[in-house]
């Protein structure tokens, strides 16, 4: 009896013991938006730091797509239990800076924390982009990707085509899909979230601008410009291929991947970021290649624009996890670390010595075609090209989808869709600017 009572009291103290380790470590939520492969990976980055050190815990949640995980962030806030870590797709970058009372700009988050940081070790074109005009770094540039040339190597092959040799101009890509088309492809080409690649990286690539004020960076007075003599002949030789069958418009956001991995369309431009998906899961050779351009236009390729996201940190939380913020956004930017994450996902590297120990590991000898992402960011950017930055931009996108879809069902030309576009696009952005005077 005596020996059970002893037994029992162990197994309290233990207990007592475990829950005090447990209410020691400080949890930190983070609300992203990474399914799939992806997903693993958010969740791998949460253990390998919660393993590191035993003082905080990373806690990461799936909140639906970027949109949606805003939209639940925006009304948690609200409601007063926000996440203390958001992932906010590119887009939402303007809307996040207007929102100041929401959250707490990241350089601020590192120097009270005592961590750390230096701004100038971030890849240049990503790290410009989520930097107020202060200089202040206002959001950790956790995943940036940008647009890409995926292909099937196998199907170009079927076709009569050199797989080593992938279309570089807008010309060419439309004879692929021809040949693609001959050989029995259903679906030559298609395209994901085609107003970033389409038209908001289409502009900077060809060092045009998508709207006024340098894209939105020299004001809240910025309007649309992406109804051009170039934009609208890109967008009509783009409805020209959906009625030969040489472009398949396979929906919005980024449905379209999985009809590329599966083999069902030859090739798409997206992210750089869908190479981890498509190395795990495609059962063909697959490669990639620089976005496609017109040859014949003055200033192209420049350099295209970051899609991906950001992490934000909420305001409105306790000192001590804000320090564990700050001590897992410096995790993340170990030179291993952030080599590790570029080299399994197609994301472009954290920082310049993270691409630079991916080089000289001999990574994108190995991997053809994984270093494009980051030739394309390097180049030195213009106003016209170092990225967007628009309020209400998921809005604008939205219209942008209708409009398009209105062209490749044949219902609008290419110049009436994009028109159309534009002066929807601009109502929302006099909203926005008379919003935030």
């Amino acid at each position: 009896m005596i020996k059970t009572k002893s037994l029992q009291l162990a197994a309290t103290l233990l207990a007592a013991g475990l829950a005090s380790n447990v209410q020691a470590q400080t949890e930190i939520q983070w609300w992203h938006s990474m399914g799939g492969a992806l997903g693993e990976w958010v969740n791998d980055l949460a253990k390998d730091f919660n393993a590191s050190q035993k003082d905080y815990k990373i806690v990461p949640t799936f909140k639906g797509s970027y949109d949606e995980s805003m939209t639940a962030a925006i009304a948690a806030f609200r409601a007063g239990n926000a996440p203390h870590v958001l992932q906010v797709f590119e887009v939402g970058t303007a809307t996040m800076m207007a929102s100041k009372g929401a959250i707490v700009p990241v350089g601020e988050v590192m120097k009270k924390a005592g961590v750390a940081f230096d701004p100038k070790a971030y890849v240049p074109a990503v790290a410009g982009y989520y930097t107020a005009p202060n200089g202040q770094m206002l959001s950790f540039p956790f995943n940036s990707s940008t647009t890409v040339l995926h292909y099937n190597k196998d199907a170009l092959k079927a076709a009569g085509v050199d797989p080593n040799q992938p279309p570089k101009t807008w010309s060419e890509v439309a004879l692929v899909a021809a040949k693609l088309k001959a050989s029995g492809h259903k679906c030559p080409f298609t395209t994901r979230w085609q107003s970033w690649t389409q038209l908001e990286s289409f502009s900077a690539w060809h060092n045009v601008e998508f709207a006024t004020k340098g894209n939105g960076f020299g004001g809240t007075d910025t309007r649309l410009a992406f109804n051009s003599p170039l934009h609208v002949r890109h967008i009509e030789n783009l409805s020209n291929m959906a009625k030969q069958g040489l472009f398949v418009y396979k929906g919005r956001g980024n449905s379209a991947d999985a009809t590329y991995v599966s083999g069902e369309c030859a090739m798409t431009t997206g992210s750089s970021a869908l190479y981890g998906n498509t190395k795990r899961n495609a059962k063909f050779a697959f490669g990639i290649s620089t976005l496609p351009y017109y040859h014949d236009v003055a200033g192209a390729p420049q350099n295209t624009v970051i899609g991906g996201a950001s992490l934000w940190v909420m305001s409105g939380k306790k000192a001590e996890e804000y320090k564990g913020v700050a001590q897992f956004f410096a995790h993340l930017s170990k030179v291993e670390e952030a080599a590790k994450s570029h080299q399994r996902t197609g994301y472009l590297p954290l920082t310049m010595a993270s691409y630079q120990m991916t080089e000289k590991s001999g990574f994108y000898k190995a991997n053809p075609g994984t270093d494009v992402s980051v030739e394309q960011m390097i180049r030195k950017t213009t106003d016209k090209s170092r990225g967007i930055r628009l309020g209400n931009f998921v809005q604008i996108r939205t219209i942008i989808d209708e409009e398009m879809e209105q062209v490749w069902a044949g219902k609008k030309s290419a110049k009436e869709g994009l028109d159309a576009a534009v002066k929807r696009g601009n109502e929302q952005l006099e909203r926005f600017q008379k919003a935030n005077k």
